[in-house]
């Protein structure tokens, strides 16, 4: 895929959605956090549904620390995986405290030390909490930068790598928001839309005829 392409489809993906962002409910830097980890093999849907319980009870590392992880687990035990993230949002409040002055930290390798935050998690915080160009890899991304054709991989750290070098600039800062959003919402992975998708002209999925709406 050249240059041209990848602007014109950034172009269009802007034009639809000029102000792109996580639709995990979050108030600040420390809500963003909690709910990214608990959002892993998660739908954003269910971790809203649990913070909208957990957050007026809790919403700093002092008041989930105090909870403690039998107290974190009622509110939090319709997400997957919920005893192991309990213990990792519980460890990490701790830290913060500890290492933080009870803030979330903005560089990655201060992120990545936390428990339960591994690269993805870090560049969604820089991305959505600090506005950096940040680019979090999920099975949204991986899939449709690989079937567009704009930034393939064989795994989510060569695409995401890609997609810092060859995103234009100008949309390096949002391209992670609208990429997930396509992928969720159009590109999807057993039936992509493909004749509801506004980049469908300039994609290069080869099989796209045989999704058409």
């Amino acid at each position: 895929m050249n240059k041209q392409k990848r602007i014109e489809i950034f172009t269009r993906l802007r034009e639809a959605n000029p102000s792109p962002t996580t639709e995990l409910n979050y108030s600040t830097p420390f809500e963003l956090l909690i709910a990214v980890i608990l959002s892993a093999q998660a739908t954003d849907v269910g971790v809203n549904k649990a913070t909208a319980k957990l957050y007026p009870v809790a919403n700093t590392p002092e008041a989930i620390l105090a909870l403690g992880v039998d107290g974190l687990k009622e509110y939090i035990k319709t997400i997957g995986l919920f005893n192991s993230k309990a213990e990792n949002v519980i460890k990490t409040c701790r830290a913060l405290i500890d290492r933080h002055n009870s803030e979330v930290p903005n560089t990655r390798e201060q992120l990545e030390a936390l428990p339960g935050v591994g690269r993805k998690t870090a560049n969604v915080v820089l991305n959505t909490a600090f506005g950096e160009p940040a680019m979090a890899v999920d099975t949204h991304i991986f899939r449709v930068s690989n079937r567009t054709g704009i930034a393939p991989g064989k795994n989510v750290l060569e695409v995401e790598k890609r997609l810092m070098r060859l995103v234009p600039k100008e949309f390096l800062l949002d391209a992670h928001h609208w990429l997930i959003l396509h992928g969720r919402y159009t590109c999807t992975a057993r039936k992509p839309r493909c004749g509801a998708c506004i980049i469908e002209d300039l994609c290069e999925f080869k099989d796209k005829r045989d999704y058409m709406d």
